[in-house]
């Protein structure tokens, strides 16, 4: 039986004579670009993740620049971010001018490595970028402290986690800037690109505003060259929609996350990570071979709600392209998230290299597997019974 990675039809159809109707709506109103329905979702989202201001944007890379922006960073200043994450965390802050400056990050939950980020700390240091990384938090309660020891402005990374939670706070909530993605591949997909940034700070909102729309306040006033930022009312308006539904959606990838671990850890060879590895990565990894583990399931701390936008499975041994060509040929969606970490990327070969011994150990490592909302039973049992086959070949 065929299992894809992501089946996004399977989420959107039986939604789709509500979107259709609120297409129509949308089409009827003739007003196309930001408007009501996008200010109702600011409110939406910023309420669920406990933020004072939404403001919606035209991709998650955006809002991340976005923020940067408003935020005054640039030549001449350094940023800190993690290496092992998609590229636009690394890529907006070049496009600032600014110089990313990455941080390794921990075996366990992938997240940044708050230790090796103090490492890189200079007189240039004027932010930091944590991403929660695959739907779980990375350690805020460091960043901050990190933050407020050394004057640092954050800007969570959240493309992969809205809705997760920190010791109770929504992430995104909890820095001076949040950013979400509405991606179509993320928990809350959208119908192409979208994103969003929030903050509890007035006056970053109102800038944000500003600069969302080419600086402009009032109309044809620029005080400041900002970009094109806007919001799609139709992305709003169909989000609006599944966001009725959201909470729906992460209760069901826990639920398959919590199936997965269950079954698998009954599996010679297959362990689940344990927390109290963080930052031991070589010793705990040396450890687990020899003990003769094949596969790390990840864990979800307690602290942490967890909403699973990508189940990870770090596979030992150099064993992690065979099992991926083995699954793809079963029919089993499986991909690598990420077989390049970002400081060994070619665009910043300019940078000066330290070696980031977990990101690429980890870029060797891992592959997911599916955990969306709408897996079958019958699906999941088939991933497993592959990951099984896998493993005794």
């Amino acid at each position: 039986m065929p299992v894809p990675l992501l089946d996004v039809n399977a989420q959107n159809l039986p939604l789709q004579e509500e979107l259709i109707k609120t297409f129509e709506k949308v089409l009827q109103s003739g007003r196309f670009i930001m408007g009501e329905e996008m200010e109702a979702f600011e409110s939406e989202v910023a309420e669920m993740v406990g933020a004072k201001h939404g403001i919606s944007v035209s991709s998650g890379t955006d809002a991340i620049l976005l923020a940067l922006m408003v935020l005054g960073l640039g030549e001449g200043d350094e940023v800190l971010c993690p290496s092992f994450t998609f590229f636009a965390t690394a890529g907006c802050i070049a496009r600032t001018g600014a110089t990313p400056v990455f941080v390794d990050c921990c075996p366990v939950c992938f997240n940044i490595d708050i230790e090796d980020a103090k490492s890189k700390l200079s007189s240039k240091t004027k932010a930091v970028i944590p991403v929660h990384l695959f739907g779980q938090a990375a350690n805020m309660d460091a960043v901050m402290e990190l933050a407020y020891e050394h004057d640092l402005k954050v800007i969570e990374d959240g493309a992969q986690a809205i809705g997760a939670t920190f010791r109770g706070r929504g992430v995104g909530s909890i820095g001076d800037f949040g950013t979400y993605s509405f991606f179509p591949s993320k928990n809350l997909g959208g119908f192409g690109d979208g994103g969003m940034l929030v903050t509890n700070d007035d006056a970053l909102a109102e800038k944000a505003l500003m600069l969302r729309n080419h600086g402009m306040s009032p109309k044809y006033y620029h005080k400041l060259v900002g970009g094109n930022f806007r919001c799609d009312a139709l992305q709003a308006a169909l989000l609006r929609v599944k966001l009725r539904e959201y909470e729906t959606y992460t209760q069901r990838r826990q639920a398959n996350a919590a199936y997965y671990i269950e079954q698998l850890v009954k599996l010679s060879g297959v362990v689940q990570a344990d927390p109290s590895h963080c930052g031991c990565a070589e010793q705990q990894r040396q450890q687990l071979i020899t003990e003769g583990t094949q596969l790390v399931l990840p864990v979800s701390y307690e602290h942490n709600e967890h909403i699973w936008n990508q189940f990870t499975i770090r596979v030992l041994n150099g064993k992690r392209d065979a099992m991926k060509a083995f699954l793809t040929e079963k029919g089993i969606g499986c991909d690598t998230y990420y077989p390049v970490p970002l400081h060994q990327q070619e665009c910043f070969d300019g940078l000066s290299k330290t070696a980031l011994p977990v990101s690429e150990m980890l870029a060797e490592e891992v592959i997911s597997i599916p955990v969306y909302p709408e897996l079958s039973k019958e699906q999941k049992d088939e991933v497993i019974t592959e990951i099984q086959n896998f493993i005794k070949n």
